[in-house]
């Protein structure tokens, strides 16, 4: 098997590809540079430097390196920022799922790996979310993850199409390559731009309803995640059945207040993080199930928080020193 691994130049799509190399499957990256790095490319993975929305370019690649599946992990990230981009984000998660399959289909691509996300079901009132759950999502981002999984069923159903989508929320730490998390959004680049700037990190909120008063949340070690993506892929292209849908979680999650000790004592910057008011909207827990994962994707949590922080961290002051 041949995959092309779209956002394959950003920080989980290249961990993707080292796991899908590793697992003994080639790829192929296609990706745009509009987040990714041409140095996150795995040494000796043909890159191809496209735009999903240039079905000219994504069906040239698909024939030119005999594609026989595809992980899609490209798209626009950002929850928070689709609020304000709603029609650019439709574009680059909507539309360009579009040109995909029209391209997958033209070309007789019958396998696809999707990285969703958990944000398909906004803020769910309960423990421990399963792919039962229903789906609620709270942002023109989550609504386009959702979409874009409706996308896949219905093409399923017209052409055949073998599918699985893989739904998760926050993604950590660094795998052997070094790659890092560039996201201006996300919390441990937050926390280390504050550290290396001087500057205290902050908690929103220590009022909620949780053991130490902050949010919990699912964090995951990239390196698990894209294990997850490399087992779905190889058991789609040997014709095996899967669910249309897993959840990639821990089951208990970790607090901030947990991450910020853990960040303290990995980096070795003692500081005690300030705490600002709660942002709108944000529930006290969000953990997903992931047993189903488990039964069929060898999915397990292989790393602790500390590996995470640590391994995080490390890979950022290789990039600071570079």
């Amino acid at each position: 098997m041949t995959w092309l691994v779209t956002g394959g130049a950003g920080y989980i799509g290249s961990h993707v590809v080292e796991a899908l190399v590793a697992a003994g499957e080639s790829a192929v990256v296609l990706d745009d540079l509009s987040s990714g790095r041409t140095e996150f490319v795995p040494a000796g993975v043909p890159f191809v430097k496209a735009d999903l929305l240039d079905a000219v370019a994504v069906r040239a690649a698909l024939d030119e390196h005999r594609i026989t599946g595809v992980v899609h992990v490209a798209g626009f990230k950002y929850a928070g920022v689709s609020v304000e981009r709603p029609l650019h984000t439709y574009r680059q998660n909507v539309s360009a799922m579009i040109v995909l399959l029209e391209a997958m289909q033209d070309a007789d691509v019958q396998n696809i790996v999707f990285s969703s996300s958990a944000a398909v079901y906004g803020a769910p009132d309960v423990d421990t979310v399963t792919e039962d759950t229903p789906k609620d999502p709270q942002s023109p981002y989550g609504e386009s993850k959702l979409i874009g999984e409706w996308l896949l069923s219905d093409q399923a159903v017209a052409t055949g199409l073998r599918h699985t989508s893989l739904r998760y929320f926050n993604v950590v730490g660094s795998g052997p390559s070094g790659v890092w998390d560039a996201s201006p959004h996300n919390l441990f680049p937050l926390v280390f731009d504050a550290l290396l700037a001087g500057r205290t990190p902050r908690i929103n909120g220590d009022d909620y309803v949780t053991p130490d008063g902050t949010n919990v949340r699912d964090y995951l070690h990239v390196v698990d995640l894209a294990a997850a993506h490399a087992v779905a892929a190889r058991r789609l292209g040997a014709g095996e059945p899967l669910e249309q849908a897993y959840n990639l979680g821990s089951g208990d999650g970790v607090s901030v207040r947990e991450i910020m000790s853990t960040i303290a004592e990995a980096t070795g910057i003692p500081f005690d993080p300030e705490i600002a008011p709660r942002r709108p909207g944000d529930p006290a827990r969000i953990v997903a199930s992931g047993e189903l994962a488990a039964r069929d994707l060898d999915w397990r949590m292989r790393h602790s928080l500390r590996d995470m922080v640590a391994s995080a961290w490390e890979a950022r002051r290789a990039a600071e020193a570079r």
